[in-house]
């Protein structure tokens, strides 16, 4: 059998559902197609809040490695100036028994001048 013989083409159901004049089962197919289209534009919207969400958490994450590291910079410094305290403190505690020591000598020697001078 020729393709001619069998009469005029069948249309499939999609189609043949489609009026001529735009009417009828063929709104259904649109009324789809638009809620499929806000429900793709919603999850775009939904997709580009994460984005700017996601850059504003990276962009606090450098924010805050800049500012630990700005703080482990301080710490080091400062406990290189405790350090350089702790050795001047350590300096003048030696100064301090030092002098502590010629002036109890000192004094020992005046009392004995004196205890000396004292007698006749």
């Amino acid at each position: 059998m020729l393709e001619s013989d069998r009469g005029p083409p069948v249309m499939s159901d999609a189609i043949s559902d489609k009026s001529v004049n735009g009417a009828g089962p063929a709104e259904p197919a649109f009324a789809e197609i638009d809620v499929a289209t806000r429900r793709l534009m919603a999850a775009l919207e939904a997709l580009e809040r994460a984005v700017e969400r996601r850059r504003d958490a990276d962009r606090d994450e450098a924010e805050l490695a800049a500012r630990i590291q700005a703080l482990g910079a301080d710490r080091a410094r400062l406990a290189d100036e405790l350090d350089g305290s702790l050795v001047r403190s350590r300096r003048l505690e030696r100064s301090n028994r030092e002098i502590a020591e010629r002036l109890d000598s000192a004094i020992s020697t005046i009392r004995e001048v004196l205890d000396a001078g004292e007698m006749p």
